[in-house]
């Protein structure tokens, strides 16, 4: 008798840890299909750009860049006119090679909004700069990507800057 007790337990904890052991596999591949969105996709090639820039690594950057990307800035504190500047692929990587190791780049991205349709995706992401841990200025980047039979990869790159009406100079004050 006590032989069927014990093996009535064993067989108890066994299926607990079936059961324990499903529910972690099923949140498991939950939590990868979430991982794999066409949003969280897109989100991690925007990361992906500003870790290249962060870290001073071209190599990095161009990963996530189109051979054709099309690169502009505008800004505000040249004037109210304000300006529009195009830049090349190669002037953009060249720079981040050739940064300063000293100095420190630091774009806080505020929030995503991310739009998706098909194999085009538009980003904008709402920012402050810090060079070397002292405010710049802030903007809003917007980049639109498009995804090949492969990988997204970011065709167009427009940001904009200016030094009024930004958080970080609200805050410190």
């Amino acid at each position: 008798m006590l032989f069927l007790v014990r093996f009535r337990h064993y067989k108890f904890i066994d299926m607990q840890k079936s059961i324990v052991f499903i529910i972690v596999l099923v949140c498991s591949l939950s939590f990868n299909a979430q991982d794999n969105s066409p949003e969280n996709e897109v989100k991690q090639v925007i990361e992906t750009f500003f870790e290249g820039l962060h870290k001073g690594d071209s190599t990095l950057m161009a990963s996530t860049l189109h051979k054709d990307i099309k690169i502009q800035t505008t800004s505000s504190m040249s004037g109210p006119n304000g300006l529009l500047q195009t830049d090349s692929r190669v002037k953009l990587l060249t720079a981040i090679a050739n940064k300063n190791p000293e100095h420190v780049y630091l774009e806080k991205l505020l929030s995503y909004t991310i739009k998706i349709d098909g194999n085009i995706a538009s980003v904008w992401t709402p920012y402050e700069f810090y060079f070397n841990n002292n405010f710049s200025h802030c903007g809003a980047n917007s980049f639109q990507l498009f995804k090949d039979q492969t990988s997204w990869k970011i065709i167009y790159l427009v940001d904009m800057r200016r030094r009024n009406q930004c958080q970080a100079l609200k805050e410190k004050k």
